[in-house]
Order: C-alpha cells, then structure tokens, then sequence
C-alpha cells in the first residue's frame, strides 16, 4: 500500500463519522483553497496487540519514521510522531496510547476484558489503522465507568483504531493565512471549537498555534440496547512558524495536544 493510498482510505473512514470535515474542506475549496493535511492522529491501548510498538513497524513499512515522543501524565498517555523519510508533503502521524495501567482497578479490568478479545496477529498491514474497534460492544454501564476516570478511554471503547483528527496546514492555505482568520471563517459557519485553554492553543513564540472543531456526534447503540448521542472524531487546523534558526517547527508540544484531545470531550 502507496502512502497515498493509506491515507486516501483512513480519509473515506474518518468522513463517515465525522460529516463535518467534508463540509469544512468543501468551504476552503469554495474560497478556491487547496487543503493539505498537516498531521492525522490516532488512539489506541498501551500493553495490547495495537499497542504503540506494535502498530509502528505499519507505518515504518509506509516510510516513517518516529521523531519524538511525548508523555501526557494527566490523561495518562505516552505518544510518538512520525514524519515520512523522503516526503516532506505526507502528513505527519501523531500516534498516542492509553497507560492503562495508571487508570482505577475497574477501569482495568474493564479495558482488560477488551483486550483480551484483540486477535493476537490483529496487525496485518496498514489497514489495522481503520480497523475500529476489535472487541465487543460496550455497555452503557463500561463506558459511563470510563468516562469518569478517562474520555480517552470512552472515547477508544466506541470508536476504535481509527483516524481520530486530521489536520487542516493553515501554512498551505491563500487568503486564510492566519489562525485567527480560521477561526473566524469557522464560528461564521457555526461550527464550535475547542475552548478549553482558549480557542487558540499555542503561540507564534512557540512556534505551532492549533485549534479545532469539537467533535461530531453519532448515535450509537450500546450492548444493552440503550442508545445515546456520542462524540466522534473532529477536525484539527495548525499554523507552525520558523525557530530561530528559521527552519519550520515540525513536531508537536505537549500543552497545545493535551487540550486538543478534550475536543472529544461528550459536552
């Protein structure tokens, strides 16, 4: 599988539940932007048969290579980037994974219980990365328990390996050069954004400013048949700016991500 082709379909899952970034690409298109993805990011479970070292030999086949690593202590996750050996136009890969370990014993054992149910050989090729969730239907009961002590995790629970965001480049963009003006152009449509820590995560001085949409909703129908409206995936827009040395800021910080991954919140 082509890089081109990688993305190509982890893009026609990601748009089946996250309607929005359709419409949000189509109304760039219409002010005659051509969009370019800055970065995709996924979730997935730390000591499992997706854990993090064992997805990353898929992507090394697809070219990357890891660049950082990053530790989010209060949400409990480990993460990696990647970035592609000879493309610098590929989008990079914001791989993160849940400790499970640090969350309460019966959110363990629940995740526990899923894990458990992973096929040991689960990663085959670069499709795993769509594969969405490989164990059984929660309760409503698991996932009320797990969005207690963790969103990352109900949010994993439901929605799988999948693309969790991908990322508008603001830097490839022609009349909306600025965070501000994205942002802008978004609220005018009615879109909500993230604002936990402001609209705006990140600063010039910094180097990357992110924002995004929160995330869109599906109905989905829990193993006891009850059904409730859900967060799924949302849309992520970056601006980097040169360091001092010039040279374009290409990895990611760990304040912007950890408020970026509360676009999930269920609100």
């Amino acid at each position: 599988m082509t890089p081109t082709d990688f993305f190509a379909s982890l893009w026609d899952h990601y748009t089946e539940v996250t309607p929005q970034a359709q419409r949000i690409q189509a109304l760039f298109k219409k002010h005659g932007e051509t969009v370019l993805n800055d970065h995709v990011a996924f979730r997935t479970f730390n000591h499992s048969p997706i854990a993090l070292e064992k997805l990353e030999p898929q992507l090394t086949a697809l070219g990357y290579q890891a660049y950082g690593a990053f530790l989010f202590e209060s949400k409990h996750l480990k993460a990696r980037c990647y970035k592609h050996s000879t493309d610098v136009n590929l989008p990079k890969i914001f791989l993160s994974e849940l400790l499970v370990e640090e969350l309460p014993p019966v959110c363990q054992d629940i995740i526990g219980k899923w894990v458990a149910q992973i096929p040991a050989n689960a990663v085959q090729s670069p499709a795993v990365f769509w594969a969405g969730t490989l164990w059984e239907t929660p309760t409503q009961a698991d996932y009320a328990t797990l969005a207690e002590h963790s969103e990352y995790a109900a949010w994993l629970a439901t929605m799988g390996l999948q693309a969790n965001h991908f990322t508008v480049s603001i830097n490839h963009l022609q009349h909306f050069p600025t965070i501000e003006a994205v942002n802008a152009l978004l609220e005018s449509e009615g879109y909500a954004l993230n604002q936990v820590g402001g609209v705006i995560k990140g600063s010039p001085e910094s180097c990357l400013e992110q924002s995004s949409t929160m995330a869109d909703k599906i109905h989905y129908t829990f193993a006891d048949g009850t059904q409730k409206a859900i967060p799924s995936c949302f849309y992520e827009f970056a601006r980097r700016h040169p360091m001092a040395n010039g040279v374009l800021f290409d990895s990611f910080i760990e304040g912007n991500a950890d408020k970026i991954f509360d676009s999930t919140s269920n609100q």
